[in-house]
């Protein structure tokens, strides 16, 4: 005959933070199944013999809290540091969409616009950032409504995105000596875009469990 225990789940913000939470306590010996609501912050779990303790523990691992705990905050975590780099790579895509067609645009279509390489970079920065919007709304809408991906998406953090664009734009600046676009110089700038952020979205994810892919 199976038990039942409640946990309070916090962190969650969407419905794949619930399956992360889902599979992670799914994933402890003894439980038969385990039902989870981002909504409610709530987690129920049907078991044979796995101890509150163990649950717990499971789910904090991953970077929520339960009952208002928890894990404790370090840089070890394998799967976190798989994660946010999965996370980083996306944010990367959709930064570098924006942010090399508003450069290749004034480099090859509008050479006579009048713009210096400041003005370009800071346009290009700004698109990167709503490309990356609109790519995290569309990876999100495959587990959420449209409109919740793009609540989600608005939400993801600018200070990954902004440093990440201010990375790869001061590599372009110090390697060509202005917003241009040549073969060799787009691997420098996306090793640096990802490097950036990549720590800030480990500990963003680690420490608050806010990752939603």
């Amino acid at each position: 005959m199976s038990d039942s225990i409640a946990l309070e789940v916090g962190g969650m913000t969407c419905d794949g933070c619930a399956t992360r939470v889902r599979d992670a306590l799914e994933g402890v010996s003894g439980v038969t199944s385990a039902e989870v609501s981002h909504e409610a912050g709530a987690a129920r779990v049907s078991h044979q013999g796995a101890s509150r303790e163990a649950l717990a523990g499971a789910v904090r691992s991953i970077g929520y809290s339960v009952d208002g705990v928890g894990e404790g905050f370090h840089w070890q975590d394998g799967s976190v540091w798989k994660q946010s780099a999965h996370n980083t790579k996306w944010c990367l895509i959709g930064c570098s969409i924006g942010d090399f067609g508003t450069i290749a645009a004034f480099q090859f279509v509008f050479t006579e616009s009048g713009w210096t390489p400041m003005m370009i970079m800071a346009l290009a920065m700004f698109n990167g950032i709503m490309t990356s919007i609109a790519l995290e709304t569309v990876i999100l809408s495959a587990q959420m409504a449209l409109k919740e991906a793009f609540r989600v998406a608005i939400g993801m953090s600018l200070i990954s995105m902004i440093s990440m664009e201010a990375a790869m734009n001061v590599v372009d600046l110090v390697l060509t000596g202005g917003a241009k676009l040549t073969w060799w110089v787009i691997l420098p700038m996306l090793v640096a875009g990802f490097l950036t952020p990549w720590p800030y979205n480990y500990w963003r994810l680690k420490k608050y469990g806010v990752a939603c892919h």
